[in-house]
């Protein structure tokens, strides 16, 4: 899938409209003037035969036009420095703030933060500072601090606030993630696929691990690593009909899963993975797709880095995630599977289209 402003038609839609999120996805360039801009700048509309368009200011540059001095294009948008001063704000602050409190320190109304920090980070701010509070906890437990004292360097101010809010993003309960997972049991098994060996892990809530490698060793190496002391079991009968479902998706002969999943994403990650979940079989996106799609068109580092922590492989499809030119981007589980997992995807999709055609024709 290209870009929402890949053609001049798009393009041009965006400029007229002023639409924000367009900025940064491209920039445009009045001949008469010699003047680049940002989509939304609210100078005087060109006519639309003076328009030229650039991927990045330097392009513009390079063909001899001048940034405009109204909307600063090599800058930053000034809803982006709204959003980076409430960041700035948040991350000095552990204790959690009121939105009102917030836009009292950036001098914006609550209502008007709101909406920019959501459409520009992806996220609302409550949501930024619970993801904020759950990684400083993450590391004052991982270095063995006491639960309480990490708590509350961490700006939770109740145990009961903890032990609400943090086992979503910690997997399981802050005592039991101090203690590398003691406690949690884990059973797994592994399989030989199309793909090499897969690896399954769940608790008893569900998988929260699909991998693939050359060899099951380092798979459960890797496994021992990432719950080190959690007690691991062997258990192919409870694994199987997981097992069975890559397989039979691996060979084709199914297009989804049906898989219940234990993998306490982030607030960011939850909405990236549900993007990609969105993504048909036999298709591609472009991390920029899924950014804009997310209304965080600035965020396309942070949606690759979320398709990077991606731990099911397959359950959700982020090998379906390519570079905005569509060249194959990093996979976790190795570019050689990635391409035939597309390959593979694409052609059971053309196949079942020519099958749907000649069933009308017929």
């Amino acid at each position: 899938m290209t870009s929402a402003y890949s053609t001049d038609d798009a393009r041009w839609a965006a400029l007229t409209g002023r639409d924000p999120q367009a900025d940064g996805a491209f920039y445009y360039a009045v001949t008469t003037t010699g003047v680049f801009c940002r989509p939304s700048c609210a100078s005087r509309l060109p006519r639309r035969e003076n328009v030229a368009y650039f991927d990045d200011p330097a392009a513009a540059r390079a063909a001899g036009f001048r940034p405009c001095k109204r909307c600063q294009p090599e800058g930053l948008p000034r809803d982006l420095e709204i959003v980076n001063r409430a960041c700035a704000v948040l991350d000095a602050h552990p204790e959690r703030l009121t939105l009102a409190q917030l836009g009292d320190a950036v001098h914006v109304s609550p209502f008007h933060l709101q909406k920019l920090f959501t459409r520009i980070v992806g996220v609302s701010p409550r949501q930024y500072q619970a993801a904020r509070r759950g990684a400083a906890l993450r590391n004052a437990l991982e270095r063995g601090q006491p639960v309480t004292q990490a708590a509350l360097d961490a700006g939770f101010q109740s145990p009961s606030r903890l032990y609400a809010s943090v086992p979503r993003e910690l997997g399981m309960s802050p005592s039991a993630f101090r203690r590398q997972g003691a406690g949690l049991r884990i059973e797994y098994a592994s399989a030989s696929t199309p793909l090499g060996i897969a690896l399954v892990a769940a608790t008893a809530h569900g998988i929260c691990r699909i991998a693939f490698g050359d060899d099951r060793a380092s798979l459960v190496d890797a496994l021992k690593d990432a719950f080190a002391r959690a007690e691991l079991v062997e258990a192919p009968a409870r694994i199987a009909p997981f097992l069975a479902q890559i397989d039979a998706y691996l060979n084709g002969s199914r297009r989804a899963f049906d898989l219940p999943l234990d993998i306490a994403p982030t607030a960011f990650q939850q909405r990236v993975w549900e993007a990609l979940a969105r993504i048909p079989y036999g298709e591609t996106r472009s991390y920029t797709d899924i950014a804009q799609a997310l209304g965080a068109p600035s965020a396309v580092r942070a949606v690759a880095a979320a398709c990077a922590s991606n731990p099911v492989a397959l359950a959700i499809p982020c090998h379906r995630v390519v570079q905005k030119g569509g060249a194959l981007a990093g996979y976790r589980w190795g570019l050689r599977r990635k391409a035939a997992l597309l390959d593979a995807e694409a052609r059971r999709a053309h196949d079942d289209e020519a099958a749907v055609t000649a069933d009308d024709a017929a």
